[in-house]
């Protein structure tokens, strides 16, 4: 039952109650008379007994009334008190000196009781800072230590990612942030930012069979003894960027389930951009080849000067000394020239280490450089993929890449197709098909010998040495029934993926440089089921848009997006997405002067088509949250059938659940829920301004959440949905 409705009844009742006391206190008066004292009353009282019992209900009524006037505004007074006690006790402890002091309207007695509260909350926010200052000293030296960790991972070259099991990262630097920047695809869109985060996915830009089978390989390695356990490999990016990854483990503090067997509680990632220095590495080696075969020409010339000698008119004796001497040094200066050619093609032989690959990777790899720097349409046969290749895959792709292009330049091949398979002897072929002219075995053997020209440029590889750097087979067939023709080359596999030790080895949870939070090593089974994990584990995306006007269905656009990041019950603001829109439509006046963004600001901005999947690509694996959130999802959907971006995450609302912790306030408006917590409003208006406010609202709804028994996803939007608000829609 309601108050008001538990103070309605109390009413009645007391208004019964003293009409039932008048007719028990006329009855009792009524026999105490005599019979003729009876006889001679009842005349008088008989005609008059309508007009007392309705005196006698009016009486009462009216002290119902009274009892109503005095009873509800108190009652209202008090529902408030203590709900605004209930935000002084539960307010963090920075907040709660900031708040207002608790209003005791209501009368004397309620002002005394809020003047009472307010003084034990005094008294318990000394003791909070006693309490605070405390631990401030006791963690002088563990903030010392953060502080080393921080300037070292700052100073670090490379690029450093630690993740959970789960593949969530849970720390990383300055200089990681730079290259998933790059990464992504879209740099100039909010930074970059919607790739790397604490909490987020690693697998966003490595794919999880990738990691899966270097952690298996460091499980091998670590039961085996190795105490420098890791693992690397090269992948490919979603932009073409060849990416080299080396895997260490992050090892519990002691033995398990056997002596020196260590249990693994993350991973940390070094990952360098390799793309440049290959690029710049064959360059060196085209240079080099060029300085070197560029010597033979002027030595020929040399010779035959010499030669000439022979038969001019010197005198016998002079002629041969200068023969011999010109002889001698030609001699000696092609000797030298060729051991240096040796020596450099014998360097570019060795000089990239074979990398573990998934041939899958390689494959796309592949079908973008020929697509890309040769025109031809590049399709996929058939691509196994399960098959890991132990290779050089950048002299691998320039092989591929070479034969191509004198398909191309000799035969007028426009279109080609890539094939990898198992091969029945252990072994993964790669096949190159087109359809069309077959070759002799004249053509392909010299195709094989012949240094790879690509462009105007010369390798000082052939394909039969970077096939000998491999240890592969190379072969042309023809297939007649379907009148194709194909290349294929034999490769290595790498070792087979080890035998998962999930047993020897068991997933435990343990244990934060710029970015850091190692209380997000806590591990959470990827099958549990969202809505019922607690509301303080989960990762969320809290985002505000400003818009042209206030109806999305009837034009009115995004103008700018802002968004920030909740993990582990901490806002993350170094985490941020803000993006200017140009809404291609005029931006009205009224909307400029609540909002500040004008034509000027959003020309040359890009549209909602590009702004809009960066910002999916930010918010997934999030929940999502806003104030008014039906209002800004609404936007987002009307976009869904144009960008292709869906967004189907859960949503909770900080206008609803302030309806839910706070239903006696008079007002659930962004402004007056942060102004109750004692939280400074800056910003409004800007959609990350608003972003951050909602975001600090929330943080401050939980622990109110949790006092009401709700804990968990489900339970906090369920209670949402009950309130008047949700009845709202756009």
């Amino acid at each position: 039952m309601k108050p008001r409705q538990a103070l309605w009844a109390g009413v009645a009742g007391a208004g019964l109650a003293l009409l039932a006391w008048l007719l028990s206190t006329g009855g009792l008066l009524w026999a105490t008379l005599s019979a003729a004292e009876r006889a001679a009353v009842a005349p008088v009282l008989g005609p008059r007994l309508p007009l007392l019992g309705g005196a006698v209900l009016l009486a009462a009524a009216a002290v119902a009334a009274g009892v109503q006037r005095w009873l509800l505004p108190r009652a209202d007074a008090l529902q408030r008190l203590a709900e605004q006690a209930r935000i002084r006790v539960q307010a963090p402890a920075q907040a709660s000196a900031s708040l207002q002091t608790i209003d005791g309207e209501g009368g004397s007695a309620l002002r005394a009781l809020a003047t009472a509260i307010d003084e034990l909350v005094r008294q318990r926010e000394a003791l909070r800072q006693d309490v605070a200052e405390q631990v401030r000293l006791a963690s002088l030296e563990m903030e010392l230590e953060r502080n080393r960790l921080a300037a070292l991972m700052s100073e670090l070259t490379q690029s450093v990612v630690v993740c959970n099991l789960d593949g969530r990262v849970l720390l990383y630097n300055q200089r990681a942030r730079l290259l998933f920047r790059d990464l992504s695809g879209t740099p100039a869109l909010a930074g970059g930012a919607e790739l790397l985060g604490l909490g987020r996915s690693i697998h966003a830009v490595l794919e999880q069979p990738l990691l899966a089978h270097a952690l298996d390989t460091i499980r091998a390695r670590l039961l085996r003894g190795d105490a420098a356990a890791s693992a690397q490999f090269v992948t490919v990016a979603a932009t073409g960027r060849l990416l080299r990854v080396q895997v260490a483990p992050v090892r519990d503090a002691g033995p398990q389930g056997g002596e020196g067997l260590q249990t693994i509680a993350g991973f940390v990632l070094m990952v360098d951009d390799v793309t440049d220095e290959f690029e710049q590495g064959a360059l060196r080696d085209r240079l080099l080849h060029q300085l070197t075969e560029g010597q033979r020409g002027p030595l020929a010339n040399l010779r035959a000067a010499a030669e000439m000698l022979d038969d001019g008119g010197l005198d016998a004796g002079l002629r041969q000394r200068f023969v011999a001497v010109i002889h001698e040094e030609v001699g000696t200066l092609g000797r030298r020239i060729t051991e240096l050619a040796a020596r450099a093609q014998e360097g570019v032989r060795t000089r990239w280490p074979m990398e573990e690959m998934r041939g899958a990777d390689l494959v796309a790899a592949a079908q973008r450089r020929l697509a890309d720097r040769l025109g031809l349409h590049v399709g996929l046969q058939a691509v196994d993929e399960m098959l890991w290749l132990q290779v050089d895959s950048y002299a691998l792709l320039t092989a591929l890449h070479y034969l191509a292009g004198r398909l191309a330049d000799e035969f007028q091949v426009r279109m080609v197709q890539l094939r990898l398979q198992r091969a029945d002897t252990g072994h993964a072929q790669l096949d190159l098909l087109w359809g069309g002219q077959a070759l002799s075995a004249e053509t392909v053997m010299s195709w094989e010998l012949d240094p790879m020209r690509i462009g105007g440029d010369t390798s000082p590889l052939s394909l039969r040495e970077v096939l000998d750097r491999h240890g592969a087979e190379f072969w042309f067939e023809r297939e007649r029934v379907r009148h194709q023709a194909f290349f294929r080359l034999l490769l290595p596999l790498s070792a087979p993926p080890p035998t998962p030790l999930a047993e020897a080895l068991p997933l435990v949870v343990g244990g934060r440089p710029e970015f850091y939070d190692f209380d997000l090593f806590q591990h959470s089974p990827q099958h549990q089921a969202l809505e019922h994990r607690p509301l303080a584990e989960l990762a969320y995306t809290v985002f505000d848009t400003e818009t042209t006007g206030l109806q999305p269905s009837q034009g009115d656009a995004i103008l700018q997006i802002g968004a920030t990041r909740i993990t582990g019950a901490k806002l993350r603001r170094a985490e941020s997405f803000e993006q200017l829109v140009d809404p291609q439509r005029p931006i009205p006046e009224a909307g400029i002067a609540i909002h500040g963004i004008t034509p000027e600001r959003v020309r040359g901005q890009p549209a909602i088509g590009q702004v809009l999947p960066a910002f999916h690509r930010f918010a997934q694996d999030t929940v999502l949250v806003a104030h008014n959130a039906a209002f800004d999802m609404r936007f987002l959907q009307l976009q869904q059938a144009a960008t292709g971006c869906v967004f189907d995450q859960p949503v909770l609302d900080t206008l609803l659940l302030s309806a839910v912790v706070h239903p006696h306030q008079p007002s659930h408006a962004l402004e007056a829920i942060a102004a109750r917590f004692g939280l400074p409003v800056a910003g409004r208006h800007s959609a990350l301004g608003d972003a951050l406010l909602t975001a600090e609202v929330f943080l401050r709804l939980l622990p109110l959440l949790q006092a009401m028994g709700i804990h968990t996803l489900h339970q906090a939007r369920e209670a949402a949905q009950r309130t008047y608000f949700a009845r709202l829609a756009y």
